[in-house]
């Protein structure tokens, strides 16, 4: 016996919660990934490095350093189907955020 069959809806309503203590990060920078059954979003927080002093003293400093840290800050794994709807939801948003932003 399937849902329909019982009476059970199929799309319930969702309330979202967010919890008073849940911490927003800055990303970045991210990577994505993906095996045969998920995609695998990985959101860094990269800092730029500190530079002191004159223009040679801040060159001769960058040069060096050999990479940057970047710390992982959150990943989410999302199922293919679901990250159509994602990057649908992002691009929708994007558009909206664009034509409010343009100048005219």
């Amino acid at each position: 016996m399937d849902e329909q069959e019982i009476g059970v809806p199929q799309h319930l309503p969702i309330e979202w919660h967010f919890p008073r203590d849940i911490v927003s990060r800055y990303a970045t920078n991210m990577v994505v990934q993906h095996t045969e059954h998920e995609f695998i979003i990985s959101f860094f927080e990269a800092y730029p490095p500190v530079l002191l002093g004159d223009a040679e003293e801040k060159k001769a400093a960058l040069e060096q350093i050999e990479s940057v840290p970047a710390i992982c800050v959150a990943r989410v794994v999302v199922a293919p189907e679901r990250l159509v709807e994602f990057i649908q939801v992002l691009q929708d948003n994007l558009d909206k955020y664009s034509s409010r932003t343009r100048p005219e």
